[in-house]
């Protein structure tokens, strides 16, 4: 039983590193965004796009790459995923070519888009609780936080290449990690019906309103995170002090994504209300940083964007996975996909808009608008601590097949 319990936290310890080191990918290139413009001879708007290329194919692959998990197992997609990432960075040390950039980043996004799902799934295929979920999150976007604070140091060292460098460091440790991990969990939740196709993922109108929400903690953080940096620099703050805010931005999310769980698992009934609030608290936050203010109104706007964008990470996953138990990976993968369509969009639009009046203001203006909105379609309590749906429970049952369960 004790080696059990080992290897269960070995199992959820793994999934967590898998999650660092995928989500360094997301922020490292933003981490040095005018520096990168130089050395590639482009404009910010390109450098965007390196961002965007990324996303692009991390969101082609959520849905389908959740399936695969699904049908193969979270390890074994998780590994595929690494060695994907660490193949397309390592490619991207060559030559500081824009295309060379655009194709290595859209390989990097195929190892991202799998292995972001792929180590959650394996987090809750080892029993991995709601808070559980949220150290996940947390330590996801956590690896963006750390690459926003850890790149523009190593670049005074290795110059372009060190975005691409730390995302292989990274990587390399993840698949060390889940070779360290046991090959076989017993999984909390099991499933013996027919799984779900696609198609009847995407129409579950439940998962629209978790994805909502999701797409705009999720995806806001992201495309602010990118571009932080470059405002703070552009209104005068020092390179070190932007780049040591803007981390704050994401890097403060590995404390509040598991509250956000812990609320789900504990206080199922708060978790609604915490969630709004985290919206609205996500809002200003967007709009303090539009301000391009003082130090105390970016720390604190930097900081509370982050906590903001945390709370309804575990409600999210641990929602989709719990309304579709025939397709929990897919589940995930729909509202994750809709997460990264934002960011795919948003990066290089909040770019471009670098080169209209305000230097970026405009765009942080538009990403708190977006906050703002996404409080109109708020998931219900019910949403947002979904249970199997009874029909779909029951006639499984009807058919023979076990109701989803914990092992006993």
């Amino acid at each position: 039983m004790a080696r059990a319990g080992a290897g269960h936290r070995r199992a959820v310890a793994a999934g967590i590193v898998v999650g660092f080191a995928v989500g360094s990918n997301v922020a490292n290139v933003g981490a040095v965004a005018t520096s990168l413009a130089s050395s590639y001879g482009v404009s910010l708007t390109v450098v965007g796009l390196f961002t965007t290329a990324l996303f692009v194919t991390h969101t082609s692959i959520q849905i389908p790459g959740g399936q695969a998990i699904d049908r193969l197992g979270a390890r074994r997609l998780a590994f595929a995923a690494l060695v994907t990432i660490c193949v397309g960075n390592g490619l991207a040390l060559i030559v500081s070519d824009p295309a060379l950039a655009l194709s290595t980043r859209a390989l990097t996004g195929l190892g991202t888009g799998i292995g972001f799902i792929a180590g959650s799934d394996y987090v809750r295929a080892a029993g991995g609780s709601p808070l559980a979920q949220g150290l996940f999150g947390g330590f996801g976007v956590a690896g963006g936080g750390f690459a926003l604070a850890v790149v523009p140091q190593l670049e005074r060292a290795v110059g372009w290449r060190a975005p691409f460098l730390l995302s292989v460091a990274l990587g390399l440790v993840a698949l060390a990690a889940l070779l360290l991990a046991p090959l076989r969990v017993a999984v909390a939740r099991t499933f013996s019906g027919a799984r779900a196709t696609a198609l009847q993922v995407i129409g579950d109108r439940r998962l629209y309103r978790i994805a909502v929400m999701h797409t705009a903690a999720f995806g806001i953080s992201v495309v602010a995170g990118n571009w932080v940096v470059t405002l703070l620099e552009r209104h005068g703050y020092g390179t070190n002090l932007a780049s040591l805010l803007g981390a704050l931005t994401l890097s403060v999310s590995v404390l509040s994504r598991p509250l956000g769980g812990w609320l789900m698992h504990d206080r199922p009934r708060s978790t609604r209300l915490a969630s709004g609030v985290s919206l609205a608290a996500g809002a200003a936050a967007s709009a303090g940083l539009a301000a391009s203010g003082p130090v105390p109104l970016a720390v604190v706007s930097t900081v509370t964007l982050g906590l903001a964008a945390g709370i309804p990470f575990a409600p999210a996953f641990a929602g989709a996975a719990r309304v579709r138990p025939d397709a929990p990976a897919a589940a995930i993968g729909m509202i994750n996909m809709c997460g990264s369509l934002l960011i795919v969009t948003a990066t290089p639009l909040v770019g471009l808009t670098f080169s209209l009046p305000g230097d970026g203001r405009i765009g942080f203006l538009a990403l708190a608008v977006v906050w703002a909105a996404a409080l109109l379609v708020l998931p219900s309590d019910a949403q947002l601590s979904a249970q199997p749906r009874d029909d779909f429970a029951r006639r499984q049952s009807s058919n023979g097949h076990p109701r989803c369960q914990a092992p006993g």
